[in-house]
């Protein structure tokens, strides 16, 4: 940064994705959700700089060079949904011609026809309208570009697909589609199954398609939650990811007070402890990850508490 400041966008994001699974990625917007999804990809800016290890397979993904990420990794062996569509499209080539090219890098499909059949295929499991193909990037809603872009994500049926808000600018009903359609990508019929990694604000939406949850707040991951119980009764651990879910319209529709710290202004101890009310002392030192939450005052279990009592 200006002044030779650092940020630390990310800090000690430590979880895994397996086959068949969906870990949806949850927290307010500059937490670095999307910093973390742009990193698995190579996709940081130059002045960016990345530790730790990322694998997919035997892949080492930080450690990959530009030549084998854009042969190997991008598209191929990750799929992405962009979080700014339109920024991804080409602008002077239109939907047609892009799902094309990418039908044929990705799955040696040849012929005028065939092209434009599986083109035309991949754009409805995306609910993009066939009357639209021909049309440019620039001529697209934002919810239009979006499903372009996840009809080109789901081209290859990667192993790992990250989608980065694809709901984003979307009805409900299309919110649906969309949703169950990345589950599909999960639940191959072979049963060999594929990994989404969904960054999201749309809780809704993560409750309808996750297996797991991950919650970040000022950039760290402070609970992994199954889906079921973190939506369910027993609901989340960490009063932050308990604050997003009672911000809800449908349950006590009470926003979390005050702002995110900024990340280059970062608290000694826990980042939310001046948000929340279970708040002590013990909040001046950062609280480890123990038993996949991050919090000194976690919250325990009705039938945790019980059998403890």
């Amino acid at each position: 940064m200006p002044g030779e400041r650092r940020i630390a966008a990310v800090t000690d994001a430590h979880f895994d994705v397996a086959a068949g699974e969906c870990l949806a990625l949850i927290g307010e917007s500059g937490c670095g959700k999307s910093v973390l999804a742009s990193a698995l990809l190579g996709l940081l800016p130059a002045n960016a700089q990345v530790a730790g290890e990322a694998r997919l397979g035997d892949l080492e993904l930080l450690s990959a060079d530009e030549r084998t990420l854009a042969r190997r990794v991008r598209g191929r062996l990750i799929g992405l949904v962009p979080q700014s569509p339109a920024v991804h499209l080409t602008p002077v080539r239109t939907i047609r011609s892009q799902l094309e090219e990418t039908v044929a890098e990705l799955t040696g499909t040849r012929g005028r026809a065939a092209l434009r059949t599986a083109a035309e295929a991949a754009a409805a499991r995306a609910a993009f309208p066939a009357d639209h193909l021909d049309r440019y990037p620039h001529e697209l809603s934002g919810g239009l570009a979006g499903r372009a872009a996840l009809a080109l994500a789901l081209v290859g049926d990667a192993p790992l697909l990250l989608a980065d808000e694809p709901t984003t600018g979307l009805d409900r009903p299309l919110v649906n589609h969309t949703v169950d359609e990345l589950r599909r990508h999960v639940d191959t019929e072979d049963g060999t199954g594929r990994a989404l990694l969904m960054i999201t604000h749309d809780l809704a939406a993560a409750e309808r398609i996750a297996d797991r949850v991950a919650v970040m707040y000022a950039g760290r991951i402070v609970e992994l939650a199954d889906a079921a119980a973190f939506f369910g009764a027993a609901g989340p651990r960490h009063p932050y990811s308990r604050g997003l879910l009672q911000a809800l319209p449908d349950r006590a529709f009470t926003p979390i007070p005050g702002m995110p710290p900024e990340l280059g202004n970062l608290p000694e101890g826990c980042a939310f402890a001046e948000r929340c009310d279970r708040a002590t002392d013990t909040c001046a030192v950062l609280p480890p990850m123990t038993d996949h939450v991050a919090c000194h005052h976690p919250h325990v279990p009705e039938d945790v508490r019980a059998r403890t009592a």
